[in-house]
């Protein structure tokens, strides 16, 4: 075991990989579980990180223990206390470039392998689960608005986009501060919001919440880090990492994931979907006549016979 002493100036990422290759089989899958699925380990009891693990409930105790802690509790509570932190992003991006060792193929190989980390996650039956409820949420909606604000919110603005085209009536919610005001006045009775948000807790985020709760409209949120905060505030938390900890964040990972929902979607009524383009290429065509000529439906669905 690693002196504390000694970790002091590290991440809970650096710590763990620390001792990764001094723990048992069952233990490293723990610990690369706290790792990947940081909101878990701070939501969910012993049994379930250890249900979630594939382990027993001891082996999670002693997987803390063996990683320096005195207890899953002082674990959790030295994770939550990394991610309130507010490392800048000069820092961030500092410690990226360094692992990019200066040239360009380093910077596309170092990136590669952060995104197929993040995939892994993806693939994971937990996050399968956790997206079919959401999907289900966004789909019963009458309507869906999606927030993010600075980078999120072009994520934002391009799932609104996305979702309109194959019929599902959608509102962006991706202007901070004051502006954020006007865009909340389209929050009606048996809306849905897909939420893009990540620590701290600013103030948008509290009223978004805040609007919803009063509505009692279900919030689906995307986050690496928020889900602890506001768990007893949302329906549906998908946990999608956004590269390494203290590195500059990457966002691949959140944009398959709005992908993989815009294709769920469109297969929950396929028909509207296609109405709905149909409808697009019409109007485009209005517009510029070459596009009258491309259609997007060659033929009707077909039924499948009973």
């Amino acid at each position: 075991m690693v002196d504390n002493t000694e970790r002091q100036a590290t991440t809970f990422e650096q710590r763990v990989h620390s001792v990764m290759s001094e723990l048992k089989p069952a233990e490293q899958r723990v610990a690369q579980f706290f790792i990947d699925q940081k909101q878990a380990a701070l939501l969910g009891s012993a049994a379930q990180i250890a249900e979630l693990a594939g382990v027993s409930d001891a082996t999670v105790v002693r997987t803390a223990r063996a990683l320096g802690f005195e207890s899953l509790s002082t674990l959790r509570a030295a994770l939550l206390s990394e991610l309130t932190g507010s490392a800048s992003p000069g820092n961030r991006l500092a410690r990226t470039l360094a692992a990019t060792h200066g040239d360009g193929g380093g910077a596309l190989q170092h990136v590669i392998g952060i995104h197929e980390s993040v995939l892994d996650v993806l693939r994971r039956p937990s996050i399968a689960e956790g997206f079919e409820r959401a999907v289900d949420i966004l789909a019963k909606a009458k309507r869906r608005h999606v927030f993010g604000i600075g980078p999120s919110g072009s994520m934002a603005d391009y799932a609104t986009l996305q979702f309109n085209r194959i019929g599902l009536p959608t509102n962006a919610l991706s202007s901070p501060g004051i502006a954020l005001a006007d865009h909340l006045l389209n929050l009606g009775p048996d809306d849905a919001i897909l939420m893009m948000a990540y620590a701290p807790l600013y103030r948008e985020v509290e009223v978004v919440l805040e609007v919803a709760g009063r509505l009692s409209l279900p919030v689906v949120l995307i986050s690496d880090n928020l889900g602890p905060f506001v768990a007893d505030k949302v329906a549906e938390i998908l946990p999608v990492p956004r590269g390494k900890a203290d590195h500059l964040a990457m966002h691949g990972g959140t944009m398959v994931l709005l992908e993989a929902m815009i294709i769920a979607l469109a297969g929950r009524s396929p028909e509207a979907a296609f109405d709905s383009l149909d409808r697009l290429s019409a109007l485009r065509g209005s517009i510029d006549k070459a596009w009258a000529k491309r259609g997007t439906r060659k033929k009707k669905l077909q039924k499948t016979p009973n």
